[in-house]
């Protein structure tokens, strides 16, 4: 009996690309994760400006995993457990070893236990993501501030100003403090999710971006820092504003 060999080649090509496709997003999750570990490793050797570049690019692969998911509908469990471990690492632990680098580098208080405070950016990361894989109110805005929009703040701040906050230990342990703060407090943050491009009812993260790319142009990477206290200012107006309604 003859018969056409790609009757049987071509079913398994298919469900050898259908098994390929649920991993991709997890592929690019594992970027993310790579990313926050060579962010920390720049961290350990100062290079703050090399670490900024590491979390902003893992901030770009947390954003593509989950766009990726959504458009070859590849949602599982794993990857769902994998994201918050790699979350961890990249907007977790890579901000916390900057701010405890910062204090360490310290010349007038060295070797001094306190230096590690800037850990507890890494404890609040974990416990505001453990909350945001229990709490269905987060789906199109935020409770508190993200932890990739801390990590980026923090790295930021460290890029354009690390001279100034280790020579200032306790302005950066002010900073630590608030970042701890702003990661589990009830705020609510509004996100970039559109549901509509109108203005009305997208007015702040219109405003937002459009002071983002204002501040890009005449910043660059000294932006960041800048970017993230607009979006947290831009919250809280909004917040005052919904209160007086």
């Amino acid at each position: 009996m003859c018969y056409d060999k790609n009757f049987v080649i071509l079913p398994k090509i298919y469900l050898i690309l259908k098994n390929m496709k649920k991993h991709i997003p997890n592929f690019i999750t594992i970027c993310n994760l790579l990313c926050g570990c060579m962010a920390t490793a720049s961290a350990f050797q100062a290079e703050y400006k090399q670490a900024l570049i590491f979390i902003l690019a893992a901030a770009v692969f947390d954003f593509l995993d989950g766009f990726a998911a959504r458009l070859l509908h590849a949602y599982s469990e794993i990857g769902k457990q994998l994201d918050s471990l790699a979350d961890m690492i990249s907007f977790g632990f890579a901000p916390a070893m900057i701010a405890s680098t910062l204090l360490w580098e310290n010349s007038l208080y060295p070797h001094q236990l306190w230096a590690w405070v800037g850990l507890a950016i890494a404890a609040f990361s974990a416990l505001r993501l453990a909350k945001f894989n229990i709490d269905d109110r987060q789906t199109t805005s935020f409770i508190g501030l993200a932890t990739p929009a801390n990590a980026i703040f923090f790295a930021g701040m460290a890029n354009s100003y690390h001279a100034q906050m280790a020579d200032f230990p306790y302005f950066t342990i002010l900073l630590i403090l608030l970042s701890c703060f702003l990661l589990v407090c009830n705020l609510p943050m509004f996100s970039l999710k559109f549901k509509s491009y109108g203005w009305k009812g997208n007015e702040f993260p219109y405003i937002l971006l459009i002071g983002a790319v204002i501040l890009l142009i005449f910043l660059q990477l000294n932006a960041f820092a800048w970017i993230i206290a607009l979006y947290i200012l831009l919250s809280v107006i909004k917040k005052l504003l919904e209160l007086k309604k």
